[in-house]
């Protein structure tokens, strides 16, 4: 089980979002209707859960011991990189994959997961004879979500994640909307005083009361480095761009302002102009399933984040 790809996808079809903090989960009895559902797909019975996530400096939450102690789960860990994004969860599952096909550990392997990047390992493990079928979770529509072609043509079989499974427990977090801003007191300009030359300006370097001006910061919010944009490039549709990271936009806000506690509320606003981790990874997830691009340009990125700044100052 590809935990990301679990928990996002279901997410999604609970909230409209990718937004992992959105959702209250109940594992115990998730991962029991998983086993129940392969067992009835395979006409076997499970050797074992492998349950891939991510976790910083490979070390389990809380969350994570409990899950590793339920029956038959092995809990599989990879890492945060210092950019955020999670390391080593789809290497682990490759390996494992074809480790556990080449020593016979089973006939029918169960993969929860629909990234593409696991195409070549499903491949190599056929290769040793068993079969690997894709279960994907379902969106709101009831259709696989989030698989990727290539892997889909690579497996041997895909199935869909019953939807009671998901419905019964994963739920939207609802809490109360933080109590409104203050607004900000007018502050009536002050009296400008004369400028007087510096000896700096008096040897012509500069200009008596000249005003220097204001450096506009233009910030990619993982790196903060300013977008290369290549003069006169133009996206293909502007209008369905900007529509597009709007709608994007006000999902992953709402549910992160739905399910956000006071502390998240003001890490939020200190962090200000970066934007958190699990945000900005549902922001660029959600805007690319949208879009159907695999990987957004970092003109696209920046607007994206820009607008997600803009919106939250207008809520």
């Amino acid at each position: 089980m590809d935990v990301g790809y679990l928990l996002s996808s279901a997410a999604v079809r609970v909230t409209g979002t990718s937004l992992r903090s959105g959702v209250l989960v109940d594992y115990a009895p998730l991962i029991d209707a998983l086993v129940q559902q392969a067992e009835s797909m395979s006409g076997l019975s499970v050797v074992r859960v492998h349950w891939y996530d991510a976790a910083m400096d490979g070390v389990p939450g809380p969350q994570q011991e409990s899950i590793g102690e339920l029956p038959k789960v092995k809990l599989r860990l990879g890492r945060f990189g210092m950019d955020g994004q999670q390391k080593g969860v789809d290497l682990r599952i490759g390996l494992d994959l074809v480790t556990h096909a080449r020593n016979g550990a089973a006939d029918v392997f169960i993969l929860v997961s629909g990234d593409d990047d696991l195409t070549e390992a499903v491949e190599e493990a056929q290769v040793h004879g068993v079969q690997v079928i894709l279960l994907a979770v379902p969106n709101r529509e009831d259709q696989p979500h989030g698989i990727s072609r290539h892997l889909v043509r690579a497996a041997d079989g895909l199935e869909t994640l019953s939807p009671d499974a998901v419905d019964k427990n994963v739920v939207k977090v609802e809490t109360p909307p933080p109590p409104p801003r203050p607004p900000h007191p007018v502050v009536p300009p002050a009296r400008q005083q004369p400028v007087r030359a510096t000896p700096r300006d008096l040897a012509g370097l500069g200009q008596p009361g000249a005003l220097r001006p204001s450096p506009v910061v233009v910030y990619s919010a993982e790196t903060g480095r300013e977008p290369q944009i290549m003069p006169g490039y133009e996206d293909p549709d502007p209008a369905e761009l900007a529509e597009q990271i709007d709608s994007v936009v006000s999902n992953v806000l709402t549910a992160f302002r739905t399910s956000a506690t006071a502390e998240a509320l003001a890490e939020l606003r200190a962090g200000r102009p970066s934007v958190p981790r699990d945000i900005d990874k549902a922001l660029l997830t959600d805007l690319s399933e949208r879009r159907g691009e695999y990987d957004l340009s970092e003109r696209v990125r920046h607007m994206l984040r820009m607008q997600f700044w803009k919106a939250y100052d207008e809520l």
